[in-house]
């Protein structure tokens, strides 16, 4: 069995390319069962947020090829494109990458806590899918436990840097103190709590929640405090709000230009200043034509995000040697697997033999042949059928010069090596 990861994310490719291949969690069912049915591939995990999209995968040894296969031709995405954005991991490497990104060394924000979760997510999703098994369930649960080592053994989450945090931050930049402003957040899910919390934090004038779930928006309102609005209500609340940040999971832009003109104009040609973090993008791209509002999206936050890198990374390259000794560790778990699979198996062949030549004797016994006979004939046919093919593959060698393979094959049948008579 090996384990294999392919991917893309915020280091390989842009925004515009990396929506092409996010999935919607409604989506990731029927994904997996058709990734873990492409050949070679008998376990998948798959992955997808607004950074990254990843299959891990686990089965017979195979290239990236079929996963390539597959995405050309299940999102009609350019073969080009895949070789210049899209990377691939195998054995040690594909579980060192995975370990990474649950501990947040492979984020955009270096530590991010906010990955741990949703690859819990992709993993449960997994399971009740039926696309898990063995190595993957064994890896997954490793991971979250290494993640969770690297979490409380380092300081790599000790200063908040997460795209909800770098939102506000540059909110507070473009408007100052935040204590006259008011906020539309659009969505409610994980990313958008976590910015609800952070203009708390900031001592913002209003929160507005608006979901398509109303009664997840008036969930959020009650716990940090706001009020709650349909999405149909959305449109008619961007006038008076001076930040709207959202982050859903809609397929297609929920916030137009259009909407954005006319909020403009009801609020006289006060500026807005709009964050979408969302991939796909739930902001109109063409908003950004427009003179009063200062929209970014989740690639426009890396400047924010490095002011307070740097005070993460001696923790990085912590949890960084902590990542390579459990790939290791988790490997030579793997390696392990694979020999008692090859005992079990060896085993399961040996007694297939037994039995059909004790079959075998048992008639003859039953024929009324002598016993010693039978019994000597036993022997004899064991002896030839266990020895056949070991002996005919060291002869093989043998005449191709092969030696080490002789070695190893005295080694594993506990030959000792005699001198010829003198």
């Amino acid at each position: 069995m090996s384990i294999f990861v392919f991917g893309i994310n915020h280091q390989t490719a842009p925004l515009a390319v990396r929506e092409q291949v996010a999935f919607a969690a409604e989506q990731l069912p029927a994904i997996l069962h058709t990734v873990a049915a492409t050949p070679g591939v008998e376990e998948a995990v798959v992955l997808s947020t607004c950074n990254r999209t990843e299959f891990y995968t686990a089965g017979l040894p195979h290239s990236e090829r079929p996963l390539v296969d597959w995405l050309v031709q299940h999102k009609t995405f350019e073969r080009a494109l895949i070789d210049r954005h899209f990377y691939h991991y195998g054995e040690q490497q594909a579980v060192r990458h995975t370990l990474r990104v649950a501990c947040g060394l492979d984020s955009r924000v270096v530590g991010e806590p906010q990955i741990l979760g949703q690859i819990k997510d992709a993993y449960h999703t997994a399971v009740a899918s039926g696309t898990t098994g063995k190595q993957l369930n064994k890896l997954m649960q490793y991971t979250f436990a290494v993640a969770k080592k690297v979490r409380t053994g380092t300081a790599i989450g000790a200063t908040p840097v997460s795209v909800a945090y770098a939102a506000v931050r540059l909110a507070r930049q473009v408007h100052g103190e935040l204590n006259t402003r008011r906020a539309l957040l659009i969505g409610a899910g994980d990313t958008i709590e976590l910015v609800a919390q952070h203009l708390r934090g900031q001592h913002i004038a209003e929160l507005v929640f608006a979901n398509r779930t109303l009664e997840r928006a008036q969930k959020l309102a009650v716990t940090l405090g706001g009020r709650a609005i349909p999405l149909t209500q959305m449109p008619a609340a961007l006038a008076a709000a001076d930040i709207v940040i959202t982050a859903t999971a809609a397929r297609l832009p929920v916030v137009t230009r259009a909407m954005l003109e006319a909020a403009i104009k009801a609020r006289r040609f006060n500026p807005m200043f709009v964050v979408d973090l969302a991939v796909p993008r739930d902001v109109e791209a063409s908003a950004s034509e427009l003179a009063d509002v200062y929209l970014y999206t989740v690639d426009d936050l890396d400047q924010v995000i490095a002011e307070n890198l740097d005070l993460r990374q001696v923790a990085a390259r912590q949890a960084e040697t902590i990542v390579d000794v459990h790939a290791r560790e988790f490997m030579e778990w793997v390696q392990s697997l694979d020999g008692n699979e090859t005992i079990v198996a060896y085993r399961r062949q040996i007694d297939a033999i037994a039995q059909d030549l004790v079959g075998k004797a048992e008639r003859r016994l039953a024929g009324g042949e002598d016993p010693h006979q039978v019994l000597a004939g036993l022997a004899r046919a064991l002896t030839n059928k266990l020895i056949h093919h070991p002996t005919a593959k060291i002869r093989e060698a043998a005449s191709e010069g092969r030696l080490e393979f002789i070695d190893h094959a005295r080694e594993l049948l506990a030959i000792t090596r005699d001198l010829p008579p003198a």
